[in-house]
């Protein structure tokens, strides 16, 4: 199918509810799908995902209508040329901190002569093994990439990382940039809301994507009156384990629930 309607979405402004899957399974991915999601976050960097299961993550929930996005383990140029191969439209790129990033990341998910991207496609997902005639000639429009900023010297470059042609959207990482605020473990921390809320209403501004994780259904709503577009409302791993131990808190098993992680 070509196209990406998520990337569509984005650019019509049109809000996307997620789910952030940390499991590392395709068939609880494919579970989650069902659920009806806009789109699903596929872990590669806080999640125990490869290729071969982030592929398999892929194929699982391509019957669905939620969009899958892929967050790569870290901004390599291989591993991005190997990630949009097997077909991963949507790119979630962690830890981007310069514009000089940011423009590099664009000449990674772009062929020649407009980028970096090596030609392999022929043999590859992305093209379903070259039934896709025109893949080359489109290849470029179709991939969404997203970068993440969670970090102070993020927030102080955020106007030139939006400026850039190429980010399609701007992801805050609440963890992270709690961490880099001095209060690690703590995203509700006033001063963390605050720089997020900024940064949320500095994205929007520019025309681009501004998106972001909570499991706190209030906030989420925040940021979506903000302006948020692509906002993830929970984490399967984090679900799974808050029902299972309910589950078994009923029959005086285990230790007391917990609250879900800060991070999240």
């Amino acid at each position: 199918m070509s196209g990406n309607p998520f990337k569509a979405a984005l650019a019509a402004k049109q809000a996307q509810v997620g789910l952030w899957l940390s499991m590392a399974d395709p068939y609880l991915a494919e579970v989650s799908a069902t659920a009806g999601f806009d789109w699903l976050l596929i872990d590669g960097e806080h999640a125990p995902n490869d290729l071969r299961s982030t592929l398999a993550a892929l194929q699982a929930v391509a019957p669905y209508r939620s969009q899958p996005v892929v967050r790569a383990v870290a901004g390599e140029v291989p591993l991005i040329k190997q990630l949009l191969d097997i077909g991963a439209q949507n790119l979630l790129i962690p830890m981007v901190d310069t514009v000089e990033q940011a423009r590099a990341l664009v000449q990674a998910v772009r062929y020649p002569p407009n980028g970096i991207r090596g030609v392999g496609s022929a043999v590859g997902r992305a093209s379903r093994w070259s039934q896709r005639a025109d893949y080359l000639q489109v290849a470029d429009d179709e991939v969404c990439l997203l970068v993440q900023a969670e970090t102070v010297t993020a927030l102080k470059n955020l106007e030139a990382i939006c400026d850039v042609q190429g980010i399609d959207g701007v992801f805050i990482g609440p963890a992270d940039l709690s961490a880099s605020l001095g209060h690690r473990g703590n995203p509700g921390h006033p001063e963390v809301q605050a720089a997020i809320e900024g940064a949320i209403t500095r994205i929007v501004k520019s025309g681009k994507a501004a998106g972001i994780l909570t499991s706190d259904a209030k906030l989420a709503g925040r940021y979506l009156e903000l302006g948020a577009t692509f906002v993830a409302t929970g984490v399967d791993v984090l679900l799974y384990a808050s029902a299972a131990r309910k589950l078994a808190a009923e029959y005086g098993l285990g230790a007391a629930v917990a609250k879900p992680g800060a991070a999240y």
